[in-house]
């Protein structure tokens, strides 16, 4: 056989290997890709174009994303696919914590030592709980739920941190769906687990309530208006220490000062005390002003886009924590005017103003052992032990070696940790809204991606639907390429 006829051979057999795939790809991928870009530029609908009716196909240009834009709900949907990624900062921190804990080696001494002080600890945790569920006349949701925590626990302790590892991950295998069905069963707001705890302090609290002065509880208001002020400050006092230092250029300082000024610009429109909300904003430009032009001069020169994705990454989390404190400052401004006919448990899913929240410590609770948990757990694997033996020879305290070490080694992780999060909550919503809420209430869960599937196959109209999508993959792709700009360079570093 001559060489040209092997190597013939060797191609066709390389062919008929790789040739489904390929095959597979072009049929369901690349032609769904073109074809619905096609559509996106047609009048194609499902009531006119079908077997039954032969309506006629015109080609629109630029309407139907000229048409998205003019939608009078477009800016809602976009809106609530905005606020459910603000619990991004918040689900990435907590997957980083579950994995410090998860990545402690234990000595043998150690660890038989921490195992007796757990398992110590679910005994009387279940006692106590038993004694609450007893006196609360828990139900069998409660029971179940509680027993399956303290079986977890007592799993943990019994079989060391591989046990916990497993555990903690073992949620992101269950189905999307099951897992929403149960959540929507733990919400419910007469049977649910959630609100079969709640109403017993909530009546203590209302009666407390009742009994003080309004003014006392609706000082909570001010109060957390000063956290968030003590939160900015400090912020901005770290953001100035990195620009002095020359580990974060001009472009990362201004979007960090952004992100900490967003909060206080909506304080005024969300909260229920005007006059609060504005004194916050302006104390917050106040403080960023003096912060920015306080201090020495700069020491070391560094890009302009240098160190943008610690920044974002930190100043994102606290602007998260700042709009939890808005709503909490609220709460405590209307708590006596709530409690005065008594405090019920809250309709999570049935009610405009929780139905958001509800979904996002759902998905706060599936982040602790998702994937990013796993990363992070790898990330900190392979962190030099040097560098904190350097620390510890520095004299370094735990909280200066996660500073100082830890936290700039996982960087490069982190980064690639909130690009990906950020993508998927672009394109994320369906399922949990079509299983839970649909959509409601009052539109209140309605995302992007739920918007391309009731225009797509509730409506029938496929070419809106194709530009809703299209108009998506630009807000994907626009984000994508800021991490092909910058995840090279923190990943390398």
């Amino acid at each position: 056989m001559s060489r040209k006829a092997r190597d013939a051979r060797r191609l066709a057999t390389g062919l008929a290997f790789i040739g489904p795939n390929v095959v597979g790809f072009l049929i369901f991928t690349l032609f769904p890709l073109v074809f619905s870009l096609v559509m996106a530029f047609t009048n194609w609908d499902l009531r006119l174009h079908n077997t039954f009716r032969e309506g006629e196909m015109r080609f629109l240009g630029w309407e139907n994303f000229s048409r998205l834009f003019q939608e009078r709900y477009f800016s809602v949907y976009l809106g609530n696919t905005l606020f459910l990624m603000l619990g991004i900062p918040l689900s990435v921190a907590a997957s980083l914590v579950s994995a410090l804990l998860l990545s402690r080696d234990l000595g043998r001494s150690a660890g038989a030592r921490v195992r007796v002080g757990i398992l110590a600890t679910v005994l009387l945790v279940a006692g106590v709980g038993a004694l609450l569920l007893a006196n609360c006349g828990g139900t069998a949701a409660v029971i179940v739920i509680g027993g399956v925590a303290l079986l977890i626990l007592t799993a943990g302790a019994a079989g060391g941190t591989t046990v916990y590892r497993t555990l903690f991950y073992f949620p992101h295998f269950t189905a999307g769906v099951a897992t929403y069905l149960l959540w929507k069963k733990i919400y419910s707001p007469y049977t649910g687990p959630v609100n079969h705890v709640l109403r017993p302090p909530l009546a203590a609290l209302a009666r407390t309530v009742t009994a003080v002065p309004a003014w006392t509880v609706q000082a909570g208001l001010w109060v957390c208006a000063a956290l968030a002020l003590v939160l900015v400050g400090l912020s901005a006092w770290r953001l100035r220490r990195l620009w002095r230092d020359g580990e974060a250029g001009w472009v990362a300082v201004l979007l960090g000062l952004v992100l900490l000024a967003l909060p206080a610009g909506f304080w005024p429109l969300w909260s229920v005390s005007a006059p609060t909300g504005y004194g916050v904003a302006a104390a917050t430009a106040l403080i960023l002003a003096v912060a920015m032009v306080s201090g020495r001069r700069r020491e070391f020169v560094c890009p302009a886009d240098f160190g943008i994705g610690p920044v974002l990454i930190t100043c994102g989390a606290v602007m998260a924590v700042q709009f939890a404190l808005i709503g909490l400052g609220d709460v405590c401004f209307n708590l006596p005017a709530m409690s005065a006919d008594g405090l019920e448990p809250p309709h999570w899913l049935d009610r405009y103003e929780w139905a958001k929240p509800s979904i996002m410590v759902m998905g706060f609770w599936a982040s602790i052992g998702s994937n990013n948990m796993l990363l992070y757990l790898a990330g900190l694997s392979n962190i030099p032990p040097e560098l904190y033996e350097a620390a510890d020879i520095d004299g370094a305290s735990s909280t200066q070696r996660f500073w100082a070490v830890t936290w700039p080694q996982l960087a490069p992780v982190t980064f690639f940790i909130m690009i990906m999060s950020v993508i998927g909550g672009l394109q994320g919503g369906f399922e949990m809204a079509r299983t839970m809420t649909q959509g409601g209430p009052a539109r209140a869960t309605t995302t992007l991606s739920y918007y391309v599937y009731t225009e797509g196959f509730e409506t029938g109209h496929l070419g809106y639907a194709s530009a809703i999508a299209w108009a998506l993959f630009g807000l994907v792709f626009a984000v994508t390429l800021f991490n092909w700009k910058f995840g090279n360079r923190y990943t390398n570093e």
